[in-house]
């Protein structure tokens, strides 16, 4: 295959990836990597050499890292029990399996079950489960931060 095709195909994996960061059915920043790697590989690894993709890898595990604790984090500012705590993470990995809707509801669920079963009134499981979503959201900021700072990195790295 000629280099072209092959740019093409790491573009469109890093697009690809900067969709899925919104969506969390898509791996989105594993995707972005991916497609820098590719980048990296097609151009045998002189413009973007092993110190910066370094760097991008261990953007793309903080990235990861704050995907997983961002709903558990927003469930213990809302004084979640350990019961919820292990329901978010569940309920997230579960859903992640169940689409678009499933990865919205997952973690909610999975708070609020936990807390229920931590023999909590109903009023509070749903306060837990929404402490979820808003660590949900705030990591699907840094995520996009995270991102973007990638692509800025790789970008800068090709062209100087």
């Amino acid at each position: 295959m000629n280099p072209a095709a092959w740019w093409t195909i790491a573009v469109l994996l890093m697009l690809l990836g900067v969709i899925g960061s919104f969506l969390p059915a898509l791996p989105g920043v594993i995707l972005v990597f991916g497609g820098m790697l590719l980048g990296a590989w097609i151009d045998g690894f002189r413009r973007i050499g092993w110190v910066t993709l370094t760097i991008l890898a261990l953007l793309t595990v903080l990235a990861l890292l704050g995907d997983l604790l961002g709903g558990i984090i927003g469930a213990k500012r809302v004084g979640a029990s350990r019961a919820a705590l292990l329901g978010a993470a569940i309920g997230g990995l579960a859903g992640i399996f169940f689409g678009l809707a499933g990865a919205l509801l997952g973690p909610f669920l999975g708070a609020a079950a936990g807390e229920l079963l931590s023999r909590r009134k109903f009023r509070q499981s749903v306060r837990v489960g929404a402490g979820t979503w808003v660590g949900l959201a705030f990591s699907l900021v840094f995520r996009l931060i995270i991102v973007f700072t990638m692509l800025a990195v790789f970008i800068t790295s090709y062209v100087l």
